[in-house]
């Protein structure tokens, strides 16, 4: 049959020399790269110096030494926000993720430092159990994927809940502090006026306003309180009049780092669960701009959360992870350039070179900066509760693993000195509420989930926690509305994959379909193919017909021309549509020539051919509904709702 495009005319097909740049690869005029770039700053800014000023009051540093750790955090947040959001060889996941220090380090930190004598010489070995740290994320991340099974939604969802209700005492003691003396003063009522009014503000400011005005709240809650108590006589700028305008902050400031290995293993948690919210993020972010997320890129995510953890711990700063307050501010203004987080990474490191801002910083009144740490902290937690809203508590183990490590870690958040009735090596573990709560969560699920017969929770996306024993307990529609989207519902290879039940495990669940799936007859095979979209075919809004197809919603127009008119020639010369697993052939130019390929098979090749690639979508499809078979499915799902 003669065809609209004759057989190799695929070869003559020259890639265009002006391709579509992504909106995530786009460079912007350098004043709007700059004006996105300072919005960015500005929504980050306070959570960003919050940690250093917390730490640094717990510890008890000097003004002089905090001024040091700010202009360090700042400057250490610019260098890791530019080697995420540009990247080099296979690190930086190269989206708009702006990094940040992770407040999950913040009680750990506090722990370590007071464990070893507080002040800069607790800092020591902070910050070489951060260096080691980063050193294990970096190494890891090619294999984390595997470790992903081991922190489900019932796990990070205990684990950030402790989180901020553990580091609330920090935040309270901050709101009942004399600003000239710093010594906690509950008794008077001023203290507690300025801090109830900071909060106060943020809460009217999220009310009555929306956008980027409500992205900065707790930014506008800071300067107003701080103006209010500066106007009353409550805050003094003497120390910014002895700081210099421009400074470095020199690696290892407060001496070589010194290690000690429960702190290290202390960290090393920390970074975990870290990593587990940035994959998270990542996903989050990547559905935000349009781009699907591989496990390359949780790697290379990983890898820079890594080198930028070893960067903080050399240049005297903390754990870094990518900060969820920016990927809402990418979705809220559309912006989605990778290129304008690289200009906020550069403004940071020139803030960071500026010792008289960070004395400024350094001048906020405890009560002040208590009265935001509140509304920052009580955050945290309710994230980890919106996290735990996934988890099935009908299953009483999941409430055991809740129950118990949030009843320790409020043990030791709550009675500190307990630590010291304990023998040496595990005082570390009981000396941070949020290091034991996490390790109890973790060694927890492992053995309710992971030791025995009954297996943890292999299907049914966010929230469902559907185990192989109620895989196996299904009724068969059940079993169709869980595991139909494999096969677009294809009722004979669903029916026949249900019949194989009980399953073992998730391998010998996918087998199933696996063989299910090339063991129909023609007609059978037919009615597969031909409830499949035709390949680049889109809906009504030009959304493409199957999210398996992402890789080719990137295309200039004469490019998508091309494949839709490869599409309609195949199914006029086959009957049915051109079915190709575009997650391996993503580049355009071999769709291309692999559909024109095969439009001269013969019909029961072809047939064959099309089975092949269906089996191949199946699996992945799998591996993004079922959790044992690709673990990172978990955290895929565990966090896009927030950003929703």
């Amino acid at each position: 049959m003669p065809c609209l495009l004759p057989r190799g005319a695929h070869m003559s097909v020259q890639p265009t020399t002006r391709r579509r740049v992504h909106p995530v690869d786009e460079v912007l005029p350098v004043p709007k790269l700059a004006a996105y770039g300072f919005q960015h700053v500005v929504a980050f800014y306070a959570g960003a110096v919050l940690v250093p000023i917390i730490i640094g009051s717990a510890i008890g540093l000097t003004n002089e030494q905090l001024i040091h750790l700010i202009n360090a955090d700042l400057f250490t947040c610019g260098i890791a926000s530019i080697i995420q959001s540009v990247g080099f060889w296979k690190i930086g996941v190269r989206l708009p993720l702006l990094q940040g220090v992770t407040f999950a380090g913040v009680s750990p930190v506090i722990a370590i430092a007071m464990a070893n004598g507080g002040g800069t010489d607790g800092l020591l070995y902070v910050y070489g159990a951060v260096i080691v740290a980063g050193l294990v994320t970096f190494f890891m991340a090619p294999y984390f994927s595997k470790l992903l099974r081991f922190f489900p939604p019932v796990v990070t969802g205990t684990v950030i809940t402790i989180i901020g209700v553990a580091l609330l005492p920090v935040a309270v003691n901050d709101a009942v502090t004399n600003p000239a003396t710093h010594e906690q003063d509950p008794t008077n009522g001023r203290w507690m006026a300025y801090a109830i009014g900071t909060l106060l503000i943020i809460v009217l400011i999220q009310r009555f306003f929306k956008g980027f005005m409500a992205t900065i709240a707790v930014l506008l809650g800071l300067v107003i309180g701080s103006a209010v108590a500066f106007v009353l006589g409550d805050m003094s700028f003497d120390g910014t009049g002895e700081a210099s305008w421009v400074g470095f902050t020199q690696p290892f400031l407060f001496g070589a780092p010194k290690f000690s290995l429960i702190a290290i293993i202390s960290m090393i948690v920390v970074m975990l669960i870290i990593a587990v919210e940035t994959t998270g993020s990542v996903y989050a972010t990547g559905e935000i701009v349009g781009k699907r997320i591989k496990k390359d890129d949780i790697a290379a995510t990983l890898r820079a959360d890594g080198v930028a953890t070893v960067i903080g711990g050399t240049f005297n700063s903390f754990p870094y992870t990518a900060f969820s307050e920016n990927v809402g501010l990418v979705r809220l203004t559309g912006v989605r350039s990778r290129w304008v987080v690289a200009a906020a990474g550069g403004i940071m490191i020139l803030l960071g070179l500026l010792p008289k801002t960070a004395a400024v910083v350094a001048s906020i009144p405890p009560p002040v900066l208590g009265g935001a740490a509140l509304a920052l902290f009580a955050t945290v937690a309710v994230v980890g509760i919106q996290t735990l809203s996934k988890v099935d508590f009908t299953d009483h183990r999941n409430l055991i693993i809740v129950a118990t490590s949030l009843g320790l870690a409020m043990l030791v958040t709550i009675q500190p000195s307990v630590s010291q009735g304990v023998p040496a090596w595990l005082e570390m573990l009981f000396g941070s509420g949020i290091v034991l709560g996490a390790v109890t969560a973790i060694v927890l699920n492992v053995l309710f989930f992971h030791i025995g017969s009954r297996g943890q929770a292999v299907a049914g996306g966010p929230g469902k926690g559907i185990t192989l024993d109620k895989v196996n307990a299904m009724t068969p529609d059940e079993f169709a509305a869980t595991f139909g989207g494999l096969v677009q519902g294809t009722p004979w290879v669903v029916e026949r994959a249900y019949q194989q039940a009980p399953f073992a495990d998730a391998h010998s669940l996918r087998e199933a379909f696996q063989e299910s799936l090339l063991a129909g007859t023609t007609e059978e095979q037919l009615e597969l193919i031909n409830n499949y979209p035709d390949l680049g075919s889109e809906d009504a809004t030009g959304t493409l017909n199957a999210s398996d197809h992402i890789g080719l919603s990137n295309l200039e127009e004469d490019e998508h021309e091309n494949i839709v008119q490869l599409a309609a020639e195949y199914r006029q010369h086959f009957g049915f549509p051109l079915v190709i697993c575009a997650r391996e052939t993503e580049r355009y130019d071999r769709v291309l020539a692999n559909g024109w390929s095969r439009i001269e098979n013969a019909t029961a090749a072809e047939r064959s051919f099309a089975m092949i690639e269906i089996a191949k979508i199946a699996n992945y499809r799998f591996d993004d509904l079922v959790a044992d078979a690709n673990p990172i499915a978990a955290a895929r799902f565990g966090r896009l709702t927030e950003y929703r």
